[in-house]
């Protein structure tokens, strides 16, 4: 049987099977609008936590650090209760939509975005600050400088932070319903198609969620040797 379902599975993925394509898509397109509005968030605060100074800065930067562990079923509860009809944003009606699936991977992948991106800024400002005040380089000039001189180890966070979008399951579950033709992504249409057992279709999914992950790490990899190089010149 499982040889069956992993002969079948290729035969899906060689044919660019519809339906394949069609989750593949959505996840695409939920998982990088997710990233997009991450990173116009996430960059920034980082940036902001980093070479601010002001009362309770700490503490702040430790509750970022904190919402890197955020249980993503948690996550999709929030989500949920206040996109419900009787939530704050019930009058919306962006539950069990692809929108409902962007704001629980945002509010997931931005404290990781965030964070990262702040410790690496951080780094080059208690490195270059004297320097800068030296010169008079006005401040937002030093994060452009900053932002540059990083931006090896800040695309890495950026794919970090893809991965977990394009991975997660519990949280885009709770708040997408996994509708057929609607909010069915890679990660729900695997965890559904398994328990039917159609281990074909699940198999076919995971592989190119596999490749994706795969493809993910390598960049990461060879950015991180680039970096390094860099470094040394």
């Amino acid at each position: 049987m499982i040889t069956d379902a992993f002969v079948e599975a290729g035969r899906l993925l060689i044919r660019f099977d519809a339906e394949l394509m069609e989750i593949l898509a959505l996840s695409m397109q939920v998982s990088s609008l997710a990233l997009l509005i991450s990173v116009v968030i996430g960059l920034p605060v980082g940036a902001l936590l980093a070479i601010s100074r002001f009362p309770g800065r700490r503490i702040a930067i430790t509750v970022l650090n904190a919402l890197l562990g955020l249980p993503p079923v948690v996550v999709g509860l929030l989500v949920y209760l206040m996109l419900s009809r009787s939530g704050p944003l019930g009058v919306l009606g962006l539950l069990y939509t692809p929108t409902a699936m962007v704001i629980a991977q945002v509010v997931l992948i931005t404290p990781i975005i965030g964070a990262l991106s702040c410790q690496v800024i951080e780094d080059l400002h208690h490195e270059y600050d004297a320097q800068f005040q030296s010169l008079s380089v006005p401040r937002t000039t030093a994060v452009l400088a900053y932002l540059w001189d990083a931006r090896y180890s800040l695309i890495t966070a950026v794919l970090a932070g893809f991965g977990r979008a394009i991975s997660e399951v519990g949280a885009v579950i709770i708040v997408g319903g996994n509708i057929d033709h609607l909010t069915r992504v890679m990660t729900t249409a695997i965890a559904l198609e398994t328990s039917k057992g159609e281990l074909a279709i699940a198999l076919a999914l995971g592989i190119i969620l596999l490749s994706i992950a795969l493809i993910v790490n390598a960049v990461v990899m060879i950015l991180k040797t680039q970096a390094k190089r860099m470094a040394y010149v």
